[in-house]
């Protein structure tokens, strides 16, 4: 699986509860996804989403499923200071 940034700009509507989560958690299980997590910008206008996916357009079918904008799905690979000690935060260390 490879690892997936999808930017949102929706984040001053989002109104994230329990339902929503579940409803995500369910569809993301039958659709072999991994929400890893997000992260909220500082003016609360876009979100950024970390996921695990077999493919962009596997996220972009989520996103017109599920009714939520993905803006750009961008495919990334993991860099942090832990990952040259062998460690790494979402376990997607780069190989080569």
């Amino acid at each position: 699986m490879a690892l997936f940034v999808i930017e949102r700009n929706f984040a001053e509507q989002l109104q994230l509860d329990q339902e929503g989560i579940d409803a995500t958690e369910a569809y993301n299980n039958d659709a072999n996804l991994r929400w890893l997590f997000s992260f909220l910008s500082a003016d609360k206008k876009k979100t950024y989403c970390l996921y695990e996916a077999p493919d962009a357009e596997a996220l972009y079918k989520q996103a017109a499923d599920l009714g939520i904008p993905a803006d750009a799905v961008v495919e990334v690979s993991e860099v942090n200071p832990t990952m040259f000690s062998g460690h790494s935060v979402t376990g997607h260390l780069p190989t080569g």
